[in-house]
């Protein structure tokens, strides 16, 4: 199954993940410090799902939000969103890997989840190309993806909401990863590579971004209020996340 027929089954119900603890304590504080102040940028956000990091970057203060997906039903659910509650933010139904660097250029690009599933190195780079045409130079591309060097015998991120399991299978990239988001309503799983550290870095690289620097996640203050700090010791010592952040 593609990663579009995966994304278009799970639909509206991605909105959930965010509601889980690895995901609302760990990946969207961490990641949005990481984007830091977009005050009067522009911001692509792309394989931007329902649109939640779309919203968020325009509420705080990007002058503009162009999401990009290549799920429609994902992208149906965030326009849904935007007309209940509009903030001005874009959408589109589209391929990153077909990006047009003819029709706009921007100051920030976001990724959460989208180079591991380039199953190829050719793939992987043109990807990263891709980015690097739509920023305007000296823009920044921020990503977050699972941590390449994660250990699958260490502790278990079932705790804060999820699962990531090895499905056996080998892509040029790297191995294949099974992750499972453990909704209330009904577990969901999909599938995608995890890249090695020297894919992304020798990719990026090549596509023409400098400045590529390896940034960890961490748990936010509101996390340790609302579990304590034990509660997140397993995580610390098995982070399941990590970000990357470079320059074009």
């Amino acid at each position: 199954m593609s990663a579009q027929q995966t994304y278009d089954e799970i639909g509206e119900a991605f909105e959930g993940f965010k509601a889980l603890p690895l995901a609302q304590y760990v990946e969207a504080p961490s990641f949005l410090t990481l984007v830091g102040d977009v005050t009067g940028k522009k911001v692509i956000d792309l394989a931007c799902g329902t649109g939640f990091y779309s919203r968020e970057l325009k509420r705080r203060g990007a002058a503009d939000v162009f999401g990009v997906d290549i799920s429609g039903e994902m992208i149906g659910a965030a326009q849904r969103i935007e007309q209940a509650d509009p903030l001005g933010v874009r959408y589109e139904a589209g391929d990153v890997a077909d990006l047009s660097p003819a029709k706009e250029r921007f100051d920030v690009a976001t990724a959460v989840m989208l180079l591991n599933y380039a199953e190829t190195v050719a793939a992987f780079e043109h990807l990263c190309r891709k980015v690097h045409e739509s920023l305007n130079s000296g823009g920044e591309f921020f990503m977050l993806h699972q941590k390449p060097d994660y250990d699958f015998s260490g502790p278990s991120p079932r705790p804060y909401g999820f699962l990531t399991e090895l499905t056996g299978e080998e892509t040029e990239t790297g191995p294949r990863v099974r992750v499972t988001a453990l909704l209330q309503e009904a577990p969901i799983s999909f599938t995608s590579g995890l890249a090695r550290r020297e894919v992304f870095e020798t990719c990026l690289a090549t596509a023409g971004f400098s400045e590529i620097t390896w940034v960890p996640t961490e748990v936010s203050p509101a996390g340790i209020a609302a579990y304590g700090d034990g509660f997140w010791a397993d995580y610390r010592a098995n982070p399941a996340f990590e970000m990357l952040r470079c320059r074009a």
